[in-house]
């Protein structure tokens, strides 16, 4: 019973990972790159709900700290509850 929270939680944490690495990438790697295009692919889809709720500011987007929060937030929620 406990493998299906613990298997939920580390995927999370890999979601996680993967919004930090696209977010960083997009400092050193051009958008037409193919490694910056596969993040890319992964995590704007996650993106784009919140950045229609808060733009971004200036050069600013603080789209994926909201969406790490976010899959903070699921991820307590879920080991609370199992």
């Amino acid at each position: 019973m406990e493998l299906i929270p613990y298997l939920i939680s580390r995927f999370i944490q890999l979601v996680i990972l993967v919004v930090i690495i696209q977010a960083v990438l997009t400092f050193f790697i051009p958008p037409y790159h193919p490694v910056r295009q596969f993040f890319d692919r992964i995590v704007e889809p996650m993106l784009k709900p919140i950045r229609r709720l808060i733009p971004p500011v200036g050069m600013f987007d603080f789209s994926p700290i909201i969406l790490i929060v976010i899959l903070q937030i699921i991820n307590m929620f879920i080991r609370n509850i199992f």
